[in-house]
């Protein structure tokens, strides 16, 4: 998503030189949420995207990977030979985890690519017992696509919640219930000893049987390959870039999973791994790369995060930043099929979650743009429409 829409949005703000769009995978370019969902269950047999490439005059190298960047002499070096560049934007995305000692085991998967989700299909076909590892949003979307498929399905969290390093635990602890409800089994506070060939043994001794393992346990910004290059990384490997998301190297930029940006509204810096960002990022990228050019001033990324999740019959949403809120407000029960949670910062909303709720996630996303001071006791009532709650 990064990659191509830095390309098209470089043509859209009227951007004329050669346009190269390099891609370590041999695929055409593709959504990765279906993945997940669509692409896995069969429903589709690949999510690319609908652009036209040749009409934009974007010239695709594909299933070319990139060694190294020589910034001085503005080159990347590929396994093809080196490419020279004007400006470079890096959108290489994010690389999940991988549970240590499984490399070569049989039956564990990841679920990131195009080629993963391939994989993934004929597990499901089958009817494998499937163990998940990690209760986390790819994990509980994976959970829910295994049930759907029929499998039998044991969820493995070494935290005592789900979502546990995304959500306070009152948050989180309503959807540790969506698991049972759908047929699958949640295993918290449970570590992941070893992996072998048809089974998963946990630390406490106890073995699962598992046709198949799938590793949901995060994800890192994919920079490893820059080491050396002078492009300035954040603690959590991200590409640090500033507010027009350039990076430290002139005529560098970085968008998407593989870039933090600093927030002025949330007054901290964010690493966003959600669509959206990778949608908004590029945009700020191509009008920052023209404003080099022409001499306008530089644009401001400062998005309010926005992501959606579909599990167990339900339609997540969040927008914002709680990580600085200091006011937790329900609207709703978190046991009835619909509710929302919103967080508060000095009497302003900073993060709203929605459940079925998608007008809340709306009309909390302009509240949270406008900053405006809400009133708690009317945001608390989920009878009174969010839009209503300002001062």
């Amino acid at each position: 998503m990064a990659g191509v829409q830095s390309a098209v949005a470089l043509r859209e703000a009227g951007f004329t030189g050669p346009v190269t769009l390099i891609g370590a995978e041999p695929h055409q370019p593709y959504d990765r949420p279906p993945l997940s969902k669509a692409v896995l269950l069969g429903k589709a047999e690949d999510s690319a995207f609908d652009v036209d490439f040749e009409a934009l005059d974007i010239t695709l190298r594909l299933g070319l990977d990139v060694t190294a960047l020589r910034a001085a002499e503005h080159v990347l070096d590929t396994v093809d030979g080196p490419v020279r560049y004007d400006a470079l934007i890096l959108a290489t995305g994010a690389e999940p985890l991988t549970l240590p000692s499984t490399e070569g085991v049989p039956g564990v998967h990841l679920l990131r690519t195009l080629d993963d989700a391939a994989r993934l299909r004929p597990v499901l076909d089958r009817q494998h017992d499937v163990v998940v590892v990690g209760a986390g949003w790819i994990g509980a979307e994976f959970a829910t696509a295994a049930r759907a498929a029929g499998c039998a399905v044991t969820v493995v969290e070494a935290a005592a919640r789900p979502l546990a390093g995304t959500l306070p635990a009152e948050v989180a602890a309503p959807m540790a219930a969506w698991y049972a409800g759908s047929g699958a089994e949640l295993l918290t506070g449970a570590r992941v000893e070893r992996v072998e060939e048809g089974a998963v043994i946990l630390a406490d001794g106890r073995t699962l049987p598992a046709g198949a393992v799938v590793v949901g346990i995060g994800a890192r910004p994919a920079t490893g390959w820059l080491a050396g290059s002078g492009v300035a990384l954040g603690p959590d490997g991200s590409v640090t870039a500033d507010s027009a998301l350039r990076t430290s190297l002139p005529d560098v930029y970085a968008v998407g999973d593989c870039a933090s940006f600093p927030s002025a509204r949330y007054g901290t810096r964010l690493l966003v791994h959600h669509w959206d960002n990778a949608l908004q990022g590029p945009r700020t990228a191509a009008a920052a790369i023209m404003a080099a050019e022409s001499g306008a001033p530089l644009p401001v990324y400062d998005p309010v995060p926005y992501f959606w999740s579909e599990q167990f019959g339900r339609f997540v949403q969040y927008a914002g930043h709680h990580a600085d809120a200091d006011t937790l407000l329900w609207r709703g029960d978190g046991a009835d099929a619909t509710w929302s949670v919103c967080w508060l910062r000095e009497g302003a909303l900073a993060a709203v979650l929605a459940v079925g709720r998608p007008r809340d996630l709306a009309q909390g996303r302009r509240l949270i743009e406008s900053g405006a001071a809400l009133d708690p006791e009317k945001v608390a009532d989920p009878a009174v429409p969010l839009k209503s709650t300002a001062l």
